[in-house]
């Protein structure tokens, strides 16, 4: 391989060809498979063609619903491990484990289960013989030099991505080269409730802060909603284009400012992540306890499906099933919740047309996500209810004076037996 320009090489992998995968990836165990933003049309393609040949392999991995499609399916010995549900993933049945986790306890297992191989998208090799993993830094980086197999698809439209130093390219065992477009999800458009939403969560957060955000069209809003905040970081598993619009505002500190495992978004962002202020580090970084605590007022920003009147929050789940899994959301709320001035907050639209999405306890769908110790101000568009140091009574009457004015009477109705017995 001639490194794109960028250098001699002193070493070099096997060169892949078309049907050659079986030849080099070991039959069964388990096999870490980098997805997000840089799931390979290649590698998935290599494994459906190998097929029975991988034996009962297991591929292990973050799918994230609407963006990853395949189902990596090869033959019918082979199973998945995903801690987010998706639909492809569910029609498969009892041969895809879906397992709920954080991120510490992801990695956790992933390395109790000591995977036997790696597939995963980089960078061609740079002057010094390193690919960088690109908008994908968070469980490779961490694990690749404990998994003894590693199959590269070198994507020349992958990003160099900086503060990540990837891997040698001679540690490759194999690799296949190809250009493919990234994953990606369009720029969320602004909409009013958002905006309110957004303008409610600016204005508790203060100048200096550090904040954690998801992706979607609130963590979106939210972000460009600070652009006159000054000093801001990020420390956050997942950025998307709000983060690029937040780092171009001139709100962030100087210098590399905001660090991010996985980076989502338009193809806008992936040009625009040789920015300086961003450093790409693994989930080893991103969600360290330890690490988070230590951060002076670490903001998370979390959306949700659903909080109840006690202050639970739902965001797994909905009526048409499950939707996702737990994530980082409850890493990062444990270390927010030690950091000096941290702040928790959870932020998500009144209503889904005629449905509030503030609710009486036991009326969400899905498992607790966040529970009543992990959440400070619940907000809406109609505003902030700050839970902290309030009765079970206050809590409901703060939460139903930001739920959608449609539905505050049937929830005020629905609190006055459970008040009784308190």
């Amino acid at each position: 391989m001639s490194g794109g320009g960028d250098g001699a090489l002193t070493a070099s992998p096997r060169l892949l060809r078309s049907g050659e995968l079986a030849a080099v990836l070991p039959p069964g165990g388990m096999t870490l498979v980098s997805l997000c933003s840089a799931e390979s049309d290649l590698l998935a393609a290599e494994v459906d063609a190998a097929g029975a040949a991988l034996g009962d392999m297991d591929f292990a991995g973050i799918f994230v619903p609407g963006l990853n499609r395949h189902d990596w399916k090869a033959g019918p010995a082979s199973r998945v491990t995903t801690f987010f549900q998706t639909p492809e993933l569910r029609t498969r049945g009892a041969a895809a484990r879906f397992l709920p986790l954080c991120y510490q306890d992801t990695l956790a297992l992933i390395r109790q289960e000591q995977p036997r191989a790696a597939l995963f998208m980089c960078a061609p090799p740079n002057d010094a013989g390193n690919c960088s993993f690109g908008t994908e830094v968070s469980l490779i980086a961490a694990l690749w030099s404990e998994i003894p197999v590693r199959i590269a698809h070198i994507n020349p439209a992958m990003p160099r991505t900086p503060g990540d130093p990837g891997i040698p390219f001679a540690e490759l065992t194999a690799c296949y080269e190809g250009a493919q477009m990234l994953r990606g999800m369009p720029e969320a458009s602004a909409d009013p409730v958002s905006a309110r939403i957004a303008a409610n969560v600016a204005a508790l957060v203060p100048d200096g802060a550090t904040l954690q955000t998801g992706l979607g069209k609130i963590p979106d809003a939210v972000l460009g909603a600070l652009a006159s905040h000054r000093d801001l970081r990020l420390h956050t598993g997942l950025a998307g284009d709000g983060a690029l619009a937040l780092v171009r505002s001139g709100a962030m500190a100087q210098g590399a400012s905001a660090l991010v495992g996985v980076a989502i978004g338009s193809p806008q962002l992936y040009a625009g992540l040789d920015d300086p202020h961003f450093q790409f580090r693994p989930v080893t970084v991103t969600h360290d306890p330890a690490r988070l605590a230590g951060i002076e007022r670490l903001v998370t920003i979390n959306s949700a499906m659903a909080v109840d009147l006690f202050g639970q929050v739902y965001s797994e789940a909905s009526s048409r099933g499950f939707q996702s899994g737990p994530g980082g959301a409850s890493d990062y709320a444990r270390g927010a919740r030690v950091s000096p001035g941290g702040l928790r907050i959870v932020a998500l639209p009144s209503a889904a047309g005629a449905t509030s999405r503030i609710v009486a306890p036991g009326d969400a769908h899905g498992p607790v996500s966040l529970s009543r110790f992990d959440v400070d101000v619940v907000v809406t568009e109609h505003g902030r209810a700050d839970l902290r140091g309030k009765t079970y009574s206050e809590r409901a009457a703060a939460l139903i004076a930001i739920a959608s004015p449609d539905h505050r009477e049937a929830l005020s109705r629905t609190w006055h037996p459970i008040a009784a017995q308190i």
